[in-house]
């Protein structure tokens, strides 16, 4: 008995021992033949999805295979159902082989003579995927060890999960959510059942059942998984008898190529970062990205060879970016579709003037319509002009920028400081490229650099209340700074006087919308014609817009108005609650101001008042009109003395017996050409009179000779001569600069002569001015 005991121990302890090494040999061989599982970078394409999860740009892996990640939960149930029913309805259970499968089979195969059915389970099929092997006994044994290992070291979930993900549905398209897309266009979450059915079988023989090839066998064989759904008691044969009624068809969709360039830019940043994952969420809206694309492609097509154009569209309630086209025609090298305009550095024009104003009214140095004055002047021999031609002489702030006039801005940049406001623009994130770094007054028409992005980014300030934010491209929760620029009133006055632009009247002829809603915008156009803007903004959205060539070539006659502006428009009409105002905001409201003085009505003397207007007052602050950089150094309202015995004006050194104080608000000195008559300085202040020594000013004015207001010039009768016209003034002090239509033409000194050849048909203004501030002015015609 004894014996007995000790030779059964012996097995026991021998089979133990054997076991041991059996376990012992599969964990080294474990160990020596890992499991090929691949990782998350190498398994992928990447994709870039838009805010829905759909495919915006797919970018295919290594070897040229798409796959789309996708996970269980994003997989449609009846796809699941489909796919265990018929491929290995006892997956949940077995570990790896189910003998009974491989049994009937086996049967199967012996009674047909010939292999009509396979054993193979989920989880050996992946195990083939991720180790291929030959068609042997050795080869069917090498696929049971991985098959092993395989359910030694994943989970159910996750075996299901690498083969939804990794099963060949034909070509180079790999995974349930890749075939979706390419033969269904829909997400694998909303298949129906038919689609379902198709997608489970697809894998058996991908090249066979390709719907896009061969849809009448792809249908036969999707009709029997349906069949085996009835007799198995999984879905009614109802359902499935009205699944059958759905063809299927020959099509295969392109992988899509939607917002390539911030496709781009996200993989690149995701990689920078060290977070590049499959998918890359972004916050574009599909459909409006779609439909903008080709808005755009087709918009650029009326325009020159060589042009291209770029558009920005946020939600200003998210400050998410919807829609981001960087080129109107990728990959069109005649366009150069391959460049980012969102991204690329160019010239804003004038793009810059309403954060100009906006800082201005809030340091309180002007309100909505201070007298301004758009006449020549120069700054140390830089004499900008006006890009619509010659001068409009006294304009209000509100019509300065509204009509995007340069002499009024760069004599605001003046008082506001070229460097501070590159400054208060650098900490509000919009960073000047300046050439030497060295800010001056020619920023603020453009001399400088910056991109749509950056723009767009800071015009959104205007719909947050004067706080800046940064566009968000990514639907990842992260923290964004904000950035003080100007206070909540100062933006809404800034974006009210933009509401008042006009539409382009070209947009009319193709949009029925009511001009009653108004989307505050702003155009610039850069020098040479070589970059047209149009910034808008609403309640809602911020919409930026640039049209030019990338090379930085002109595009001559190209505006930001004419060119532009009626895309901007369009993009607002594809957008839903556009043109919305915003809410105005405490302690800003309208009261009476007078010009001159540029002061509130009730606070003047009636005759000081010329003209009058309704201005926007914040927190009761009224500057009065400023000294121009040519101003006048007489006080205004300006006091003389008057010598009530012959009307004229006297000082204390005259001798006159009688005489009253009085006083008159003058207008700028410059702007004494488009007065009316009886508010010139000659009019206003009575002469000095003869008992008086010239201590005083006195208002002699230049005055343009040999050209009268009005005339009208032609070619001697059978020549094609343009003529020649004098430029000669009088008066005055010091050297004399003329302008053409708004442009500098030549300086000289009084009575010197020059001339002037009319080019071209139209009408000129001609205007001079001199060191002492005086003006003159004549309008003629060449017809």
């Amino acid at each position: 008995m004894a014996a007995y005991r000790t030779a059964r121990m012996k097995k026991i302890k021998t089979a133990f021992i054997f076991a041991g090494l059996v376990l012992s040999a599969l964990l080294i061989i474990d160990r020596v033949l890992p499991l090929s599982l691949p990782s998350q970078s190498d398994l992928f394409a990447r994709v870039v999805v838009d805010r829905d999860g759909r495919p915006l740009r797919a970018f295919p892996d290594s070897k040229g295979v798409w796959r789309y990640a996708v996970e269980l939960e994003e997989i449609s149930p009846l796809y699941l159902d489909s796919l265990l029913t018929y491929e290995d309805r006892r997956f949940w259970y077995h570990l790896g082989l189910d003998p009974l499968a491989i049994f009937r089979a086996a049967f199967s195969n012996l009674k047909n003579g010939k292999v009509v059915s396979g054993g193979s389970t989920i989880s050996m099929q992946v195990a083939r995927l991720l180790h291929p092997h030959s068609k042997t006994i050795g080869g069917k044994l090498y696929q049971i060890f991985r098959t092993f290992q395989l359910e030694f070291h994943l989970s159910k979930k996750e075996i299901l999960s690498l083969y939804c993900n990794i099963a060949p549905f034909g070509g180079t398209i790999e995974g349930v959510q890749a075939a979706s897309y390419t033969y269904l266009n829909k997400p694998a979450s909303e298949l129906s059942h038919a689609e379902a059915a198709l997608l489970a079988v697809l894998p058996q023989s991908p090249t066979r059942y390709r719907p896009d090839l061969h849809p009448q066998k792809a249908q036969q064989a999707r009709d029997k998984v349906l069949e085996r759904m009835v007799k198995l008691n999984v879905w009614p044969e109802a359902l499935v008898q009205e699944a059958k009624l759905e063809a299927v068809y020959a099509h295969r969709r392109s992988p899509e190529r939607h917002a390539p360039l911030l496709a781009r830019k996200l993989i690149s940043e995701a990689q920078k970062n060290k977070q590049l994952k499959s998918v890359i969420s972004s916050t574009l809206d599909g459909e409006l990205q779609r439909s903008l694309e080709d808005y755009l492609k087709y918009y650029i097509e009326g325009q020159a060879e060589k042009t291209s154009a770029a558009a920005l569209v946020v939600d200003n309630r998210t400050q998410e970016v919807i829609s981001y086209i960087g080129t109107a025609d990728f990959g069109n090298p005649e366009r150069f579709g391959h460049v980012d305009m969102v991204q690329a550095i160019r010239s804003p024009g004038s793009t810059l003037k309403p954060f100009l104003y906006a800082l201005a009214f809030d340091q309180g140095l002007i309100h909505s319509h201070s007298l301004l004055s758009d006449t020549p002047q120069n700054w140390q021999e830089y004499r900008p002009g006006n890009f619509s031609g010659g001068f409009a002489g006294p304009v209000s702030a509100t019509e300065a920028l509204q009509r995007s006039l340069n002499i009024p801005a760069v004599s605001l940049l003046e008082k506001v400081g070229a460097k501070n406001f590159n400054a208060q623009l650098h900490n509000a994130g919009l960073k000047l490229q300046i050439p030497d770094n060295e800010a001056n007054l020619s920023i603020i028409l453009g001399g400088a650099g910056t991109s749509l992005e950056q723009l767009v980014q800071a015009y959104s300030l205007f719909a947050h209340g004067g706080q800046v934010h940064k566009l968000k491209y990514s639907r990842q929760p992260r923290e964004t700074p904000t950035r003080f620029f100007v206070s909540q009133k100062a933006a809404w006055l800034t974006h009210t006087i933009l509401r008042g632009v006009d539409r382009p009247g070209s947009v009319r002829a193709f949009s029925s919308l009511a001009m009653a809603k108004k989307m505050a915008w702003k155009t610039g156009t850069s020098y040479g014609f070589r970059d047209s803007w149009a910034i808008g903004v609403d309640r809602n959205y911020t919409i930026g817009v640039w049209v030019g060539r990338p090379d930085g070539t002109p595009n001559p006659g190209a505006s930001g108005r004419s060119n532009a502006g009626p895309l901007l428009h369009a993009i607002a009409d594809h957008l839903p609650d556009a043109r919305l105002a915003i809410q105005q905001p405490d302690n800003i409201q309208q009261q009476s101001i007078c010009w001159p003085l540029g002061t509130l009505e009730s606070e003047q003397k009636k005759e000081h008042c010329h003209k009058r207007l309704k201005a926007w007052i914040i927190d009761d602050t009224v500057p009065p009109t400023g000294v121009t950089q040519q101003g006048s150094l007489l006080g205004n309202p300006y006091t003389y003395w008057l010598d009530t015995h012959t009307g004229k004006r006297v000082h204390s050194y005259c001798k006159t017996e009688q005489r009253v104080k009085n006083t008159v608000a003058l207008w700028p000195a410059s702007l004494e050409p488009w007065l009316a008559e009886k508010h010139r300085r000659h009019k206003q202040i009575p002469a000095l009179s003869e008992n008086c020594s010239q201590l005083v000013a006195n208002f002699s004015g230049l005055q343009i000779t040999a050209l009268e207001e009005g005339s009208i010039f032609q070619s001697p009768v059978n020549m094609s001569t343009a003529p020649n016209i004098p430029l000669q003034a009088s008066g005055g002090e010091g050297k004399q600069d003329w302008y053409v239509n708004g442009l500098y033409h030549h300086s000289a000194y009084a009575m010197n002569a020059a001339s002037l050849q009319l080019k071209q048909k139209g009408e000129y203004q001609i205007v001079v001015s001199d060191e002492s501030g005086n003006v003159d002015k004549v309008n003629i015609r060449y017809q």
